[in-house]
């Protein structure tokens, strides 16, 4: 592989808004059979996440050899369940400014269970120390894809030129191994089409310098894009030069390419009421759970140069979070979509 493409997502400045999960719904997965596909999610932290209980799912690599994993139904993913929205707003006993006398939104059919957000801003902790924060998840275009290796019929492609990992919907059977392979169960299965399909890093973007529509879209500039090896980027400083983004759940194998600045929690308080800067307000212990032990150094970096810039000094990694300039974000991706010719399949 010659060069590879990467994301990093600052979770400080996540605010669940679900415009990059949006942005992404409305681009690629509004076709038939794509109903329940969520290729980008927010998820509140802790939760069960999508599909539920994911991180019990199995896959991945364990030193290098393969772990027995479970395909995910598209009940635990979270069905697309409808409402009764043509008898509210065009019921027969529609007043004069129109809708349904009486009517309200019901959702039609089997009552569901689960959902992408069923457990949003729930969290953990009890009061007053009660804690949550926003994890946004893709396909994280792994070095390593444990669903590449799985695919008996080679219809899972990393290319050379990016390192974006994709389906070839041409060769795909349907025989759904990359989703029971892969750790992050971030694959669906289309019912309709009888393939699997998943996210492309907005690839047909990326050939006309555009970043992918969940980096673009973002309000909260969370989403820095860009090479791995582009060292004036801010990918390569995040993740190598101040290592501050770091993977999640690393020990899965796979070598994901999306990488995370973990979140800083305010102190908690102790029984007495009084806040105990000692302790902060998320449990250091669920944070490794996540992101692995170096998630621990991230955080002294992070506090350090916080600071530094509290006390008026200089600091390249606050000015690189603050993301003062939105398109230098973008590692050169910085074309406006607009301005683009797209060609229509």
């Amino acid at each position: 592989m010659e060069r590879q493409l990467a994301m990093v997502l600052d979770l400080n400045k996540c605010l669940g808004c679900q415009t990059c999960t949006i942005a992404c719904k409305r681009l690629w997965t509004r076709d038939e059979g794509m109903e329940y596909m969520w290729w980008n999610s927010v998820n509140t932290q802790p939760g069960r996440g999508t599909p539920r209980d994911w991180e019990d799912l199995g896959g991945g690599f364990r030193e290098g050899i393969p772990e027995p994993g479970r395909i995910p139904t598209r009940r635990e993913f979270g069905e697309a369940w409808e409402y009764n929205h043509r008898e509210v707003f065009y019921g027969e006993n529609a007043s004069g400014s129109g809708g349904g006398a009486g009517q309200h939104l019901q959702i039609q059919g089997e009552k569901p269970d689960w959902g992408p957000n069923w457990d949003e801003d729930q969290g953990g902790g009890d009061y007053p120390n009660s804690y949550y924060f926003y994890l946004p998840r893709i396909c994280n275009h792994c070095t390593h894809p444990a669903c590449l290796e799985a695919c008996p019929r080679k219809a899972i492609e990393k290319n050379a030129d990016n390192g974006i990992v994709t389906v070839n919907e041409d060769r795909c059977r349907g025989y759904r191994f990359c989703m029971e392979a892969c750790p992050y169960k971030k694959i669906y299965f289309n019912q309709a089409k009888k393939i699997s399909q998943k996210c492309i890093f907005c690839f047909p973007r990326i050939e006309q310098g555009v970043a992918p529509a969940c980096a673009r879209q973002c309000p909260g500039r969370v989403r820095f894009v860009g090479y791995r090896d582009d060292r004036d980027a801010p990918i390569y400083k995040l993740v190598d030069k101040w290592q501050v983004a770091i993977p999640l759940h690393p020990e899965y194998g796979t070598e994901p390419n999306v990488f995370y600045v973990p979140p800083i929690a305010p102190p908690r308080y102790d029984e007495n009421g009084e806040i105990d800067e000692l302790n902060p307000r998320i449990p250091e212990a669920y944070l490794v759970s996540l992101f692995g032990p170096k998630v621990i150094d991230a955080l002294v970096v992070l506090g350090e140069e916080m600071a530094k810039a509290r006390k008026g000094e200089k600091s390249e990694l606050m000015d690189l979070l603050i993301a003062y300039k939105w398109k230098e974000m973008f590692g050169g991706f910085d074309e406006d979509p607009a301005a683009i010719e797209w060609v229509k399949s």
